[in-house]
């Protein structure tokens, strides 16, 4: 019944997180699909769970690109991996 219990919460709480929150604390792959048009200034993490990225209008001259960005654990002791996100622009 104990075990019952401690998966049970344990599912509620990965059920509950977003592509970005398991990539940043468990490891992984996050996509985000930037609006057309769009082109990425600067991603950044702010609190535990959310990404916030700055674009602006393409220009003619600017072309869509597909950015990926990494997570590196810093510890060996930590063993929930190495995290990333991908940023697809499409014009």
């Amino acid at each position: 019944m104990k075990r019952f219990l401690i998966l049970t919460a344990l599912a509620l709480t990965l059920a509950s997180c977003t592509d970005q929150q398991m990539a940043k604390d468990f490891g992984g792959t996050a996509t985000v699909n930037l609006p057309v048009g769009e082109k990425l200034v600067n991603v950044t993490w702010k609190g535990e769970a959310d990404i916030w990225y700055l674009t602006r209008k393409m220009t003619e001259k600017d072309s869509a690109e597909t950015y990926t960005f990494r997570q590196e654990k810093g510890t060996m002791f930590d063993l929930s991996g190495d995290g990333q996100v991908i940023i697809k622009e499409t014009k």
